[in-house]
């Protein structure tokens, strides 16, 4: 059978991000929680634009070799979002507030999420991440807190039967110093990860609603 490495990483980013390249050890429980939440929503408030570099790495079981892809992300308030992969492939996803929009080289598709309750979950996880409101979702995930001397590590393990069919939990990396997601991590049930990691990132440049119009 001959596997398809573009539909293996846009599969991916429907089943979202994960990392597994961190050594745990390093992480301790943070003791004061609060405190974290606080400072981490008054940044998430000024942060009003995200643009960075991403480079993506997907570890499939079946595959001997890890797939790699680059691009570029950028977010603005309100749940504004694009994402597009650069290499090896030509591809976009861009989120504007409740519409989809992909585009596959010559290929165009566009979907509510109002009536897709798929791409809503995705968008709420998304944007959830990205602005820290995630973190106060305790109805549908169990939240863990730990922290080393570079990053503050969030995991997320969700309690509905329906989240944990295709997911074992999600982990977020927070920098320290502007509290901006460096990292996102998913791990599926079958062991299967995606490295997301966020590089060159520059917060409140200014970004022209152009770049999220379809």
């Amino acid at each position: 059978m001959k596997i398809n490495n573009k539909n293996i990483v846009i599969f991916s980013f429907f089943i979202l991000f994960s990392f597994s390249a961190i050594s745990q050890s390093s992480y301790k429980t943070i003791k004061d929680i609060s405190a974290f939440k606080s400072k981490l929503a008054e940044m998430t408030k000024k942060t009003n634009t995200i643009e960075s570099k991403f480079i993506q790495e997907k570890n499939l079981s079946f595959l001997s070799e890890i797939i790699i892809s680059k691009g570029l992300f950028y977010y603005k308030k309100e749940n504004k979002i694009r994402w597009q992969y650069t290499e090896p492939f030509d591809y976009m996803i861009i989120i504007n507030n409740d519409k989809i929009f992909i585009k596959d080289e010559d290929k165009e598709s566009k979907y509510d999420m109002k009536s897709n309750k798929v791409f809503k979950e995705i968008n709420n996880i998304i944007a959830g991440c990205v602005q820290g409101e995630i973190l106060n979702n305790d109805k549908d995930y169990k939240i863990e807190y730990f922290e080393s001397s570079k990053f503050y590590y969030v995991k997320l393990t969700p309690y509905s039967k329906q989240m944990r069919e295709f997911l074992s939990n999600i982990e977020i990396y927070f920098n320290k110093v502007d509290y901006s997601v460096s990292i996102l991590k998913i791990f599926e049930l079958s062991g299967d990860y995606t490295k997301m990691e966020f590089i060159n990132k520059k917060l409140n440049q200014k970004i022209p609603d152009e770049k999220f119009s379809f």
